[in-house]
């Protein structure tokens, strides 16, 4: 008997599953908050030097109307970051006087255009000039926090359950990004947005595992997609989050408390039944599965399950986790399959993706409509795969939303920069594009990896992506100097992982495995049948000879 059997006797879409994916639905709202947050709370405003009242050394408070938001700046380049000096300039700090077109670097700081942004981590720490790339600089630590969450909770899960480190990835994500809303300095708010990366790394890993665990496989696409669909539509309740928000503190507590919630209705979701069984916990794997019963209404008879049924259907797992990262290397299939996830769902498309969705505001348009229509495209392509997802091959959709991404990205290149519009449709559909092979490859991903690596095999591929996430802010700071050079690797990155998915096996209708072996016979066996294939048709082609 196999756990799907196990699954229907218990009830596989019931009441159960229904509240479990709804109780996941809300804090999968505020995935893309912490992710981009920085392109609202870490705008660089207009500004220009704050310079001291003639005949005084004491710091000028500034321009009034402009530090309340009654007046826009638009400050030529060098009064951005340098102080020029006219006749009758104030005298320095040294006591000499500054004499007409001289210039020096700002002494007294900035003040800031607040028309569009009260607060934000740039104006409180004058980010700016040459600590501009800072802000960068704090959301690469944010991505390296994702990775080496990825690096741990993937195989912690595997090892300690999927629902001990989903709630502990909760609290963290709590705590921590309500740590960064009050941080007092930038190197605090840096520690605070690595360690918030760090708990939504573990949740992501979690929360569609455990929901794949507890449902059938003809639901898990309809499942993953709308999971899907709400941490994109999160996209848009970010712009509305800043539009309503305009103080950079507040709208971090904003999508930082509320996980404190999460955190406590969470609790009742309980331990996957397939993970506790790979791992040799029959009497907790029964318990699990009785209460999913009375959830679902289901009667079960004295011998519907019991200990020794669990206990046989668990027989040929592995044992008690041990896995590491190197069982996704050390047989063929495994090799082959991590291999190609770590290109196809992982470095280059995360790589293009988040690439793409931090530079929207170097646009220059309205950065709440550009966010919230990035957001529509996305969440429309993404209902466009999930109904290919239904129909086609995981490995056709996943191949051709890739390369798709490329061509409209390369095809941004030549587009001369006065036809902004062009641009940014071009920019925004080869991002939806990305987005739609996002949902194929949390899906496919899943699908691929056996229960006793599962997280193991996701958390490795995601530490891939989160690299990829690290690399991003990286290629746009070097773009302000080779303004191509963005482009050309976020096109040419989604097209090369487009080429390798076509080396993954297929999973459309297929039943998840739960062991490496079954893994590596199932390879053995599509390996025969096209052995037979090839000799069938070489027989009826010499035939026809």
């Amino acid at each position: 008997m196999a756990f799907g059997d196990l699954l229907e006797k218990v009830g596989s879409a019931g009441p159960f599953q229904l509240l479990c994916v709804l109780q996941l639905t809300a804090p999968a709202l505020l995935i893309a908050s912490h992710n981009l947050v920085q392109n609202f709370s870490a705008a660089s405003p207009e500004h220009q030097c704050r310079p001291l009242p003639p005949g005084t050394n004491a710091s000028w408070v500034g321009n009034t109307t402009a530090a309340h938001g009654g007046l826009s700046l638009v400050p030529s380049p060098e009064q951005r970051c340098r102080l020029v000096g006219t006749h009758g300039q104030h005298p320095r700090p040294n006591g000499s006087l500054g004499r007409a077109g001289e210039t020096e670097h700002c002494q007294d700081g900035w003040y800031y255009d607040r028309s569009t942004f009260s607060s934000t981590i740039v104006t409180e720490w004058d980010l700016v000039c040459d600590l501009g790339p800072l802000p960068a600089l704090a959301q690469m630590l944010f991505m390296a926090g994702m990775l080496l969450g990825a690096l741990l909770f993937g195989v912690f899960s595997d090892r300690f359950g999927r629902r001990v480190i989903l709630l502990c990835s909760l609290l963290l994500v709590a705590v921590m990004g309500t740590g960064a809303a009050l941080s007092s300095d930038f190197l605090t708010y840096c520690a605070f947005r690595l360690l918030s990366g760090v708990g939504l790394s573990g949740f992501l890993l979690n929360y569609i595992c455990l929901s794949l665990e507890w449902i059938p496989t003809k639901s898990r696409t309809l499942v993953v997609t709308w999971l899907s669909y709400c941490s994109t539509a999160g996209q848009v309740v970010l712009a509305g989050l800043a539009y309503s928000i305009r103080d950079w503190r507040w709208l971090q507590l904003a999508i930082s408390a509320p996980f404190f919630i999460f955190f406590l209705c969470t609790w009742w979701i309980p331990e996957s039944a397939r993970w506790l069984i790979v791992n040799h916990r029959p009497a907790m794997a029964l318990s699990n599965l009785q209460r999913v019963a009375r959830i679902n209404r289901k009667q079960l008879g004295e011998d519907s399950i019991s200990l020794e049924m669990l206990e046989k259907v668990g027989g040929s797992s592995t044992g008690k986790s041990t896995c590491s990262c190197l069982h996704l290397f050390r047989t063929p299939a495994m090799r082959r399959i991590s291999c190609c996830l770590m290109s196809v769902s992982s470095f280059s498309s995360s790589l293009a993706y988040f690439g793409l969705s931090m530079d929207l505001p170097a646009f220059g348009l309205d950065i709440f409509l550009v966010q919230t229509f990035s957001g529509a495209i996305d969440i429309l392509a993404k209902m466009a795969c999930a109904l290919a997802l239904s129909y086609f091959a995981r490995r056709a959709i996943q191949a051709s939303s890739l390369i798709l991404a490329g061509v409209f990205l390369l095809g941004n290149i030549p587009v001369p920069r006065e036809m902004l519009m062009v641009r940014l449709a071009l920019v925004v559909l080869g991002k939806g594009c990305l987005a739609a092979s996002s949902v194929c490859s949390y899906l496919y991903g899943g699908e691929l990896f056996p229960t006793a690596v599962r997280q193991t095999g996701t958390g490795f591929t995601t530490v891939m992506a989160r690299l990829g996430g690290m690399v991003a802010p990286v290629v746009l700071v070097a773009g302000q100097q080779f303004p191509f050079l963005p482009l050309v690797i976020f096109g040419v990155a989604p097209i090369m992982s487009g080429i390798t998915a076509c080396f993954l096996p297929e999973m459309h209708n297929v039943p998840l495995l739960d062991t490496i072996e079954e893994v590596e016979n199932r390879a053995r066996r599509k390996g025969k049948e096209a052995i037979a294939r090839k000799t069938m048709a070489h027989i009826v082609h010499s035939t026809r000879i």
